[in-house]
């Protein structure tokens, strides 16, 4: 199982989220676009991540309810408006 982040919900019938993958692979972000989750965040310890870890906002994935494990945590709504942003400015320009 790994981490991840819900996006949000998809419209229609089906019970389907867009989320970004979650990795402890720090060196694989992508300045000024992924979001890295440090120990030293205010919000780290209740994300229940276990390390630093980088929200990879290009990794993108569309799943089944049926298929999410459940919740180890959550981040501040500041970060995941940020990972938003940054995914909204990125479709935008493309």
């Amino acid at each position: 199982v790994r981490p991840a982040l819900l996006l949000g919900k998809l419209p229609g019938p089906y019970d389907d989220w867009l989320v970004c993958m979650i990795s402890s692979r720090i060196r694989q972000q992508i300045a000024d676009f992924d979001e890295l989750v440090d120990p030293k965040d205010p919000d780290f310890a209740q994300s229940g991540l276990k390390t630093a870890s980088v929200i990879r906002v290009g990794r993108l994935l569309v799943i089944e309810s049926t298929l999410l494990p459940g919740a180890i945590g959550k981040i501040s709504i500041e970060r995941l408006q940020r990972v938003r942003s940054h995914l909204a400015a990125w479709l935008l320009q493309a």
